[in-house]
């Protein structure tokens, strides 16, 4: 199987510490990272994706804002540069150990954080990156 991930929750994915918006998304987003740190393939959709999946009974979810889909294209434009990869919707990917170092050197460093303006999780984040990703759930 593939993940389908939205491009701004790949930079989701360096924090994830357990911590979401209800128990059910919680317990999604625990089994993805389960199967990203397996090492199961990422495909890049555009909109809502596998970690919006408990949400999306909700017209109002934040999922389905203009402002996600503008922090999206930000995070494609910041991890392309960086991973010298279009990040596109249809990409195929495979979160290797190095890429999932490089990703999470330039987050804690602030260069592919563009997309993290405003978010309701910048702090969290911010804290897991300055604790050198201890807790967090992706692994390999």
């Amino acid at each position: 199987m593939t993940v389908r991930l939205r491009p701004h929750h790949l930079l989701c994915l360096l924090t994830y510490v357990g911590k979401g918006y209800s128990a059910e998304f919680i317990a999604n987003y625990d089994r993805i990272a389960a199967r990203l740190s397996d090492g199961e393939d990422i495909e890049i959709v555009a909109g809502p994706d596998d970690i919006c999946a408990p949400l999306l009974d909700d017209a109002e979810a934040h999922c389905w804002r203009d402002s996600i889909t503008i922090r999206d294209k930000a995070a494609a434009a910041a991890l392309t540069e960086k991973l010298q990869t279009s990040i596109d919707a249809g990409l195929r990917l495979s979160l290797s150990q190095s890429t999932l170092n490089k990703m999470r050197k330039s987050f804690a460093a602030g260069s592919i954080r563009q997309a993290c303006t405003r978010c309701e999780w910048h702090d969290l984040c911010t804290d897991v990156a300055a604790s050198g990703y201890d807790n967090a759930k992706v692994s390999k």
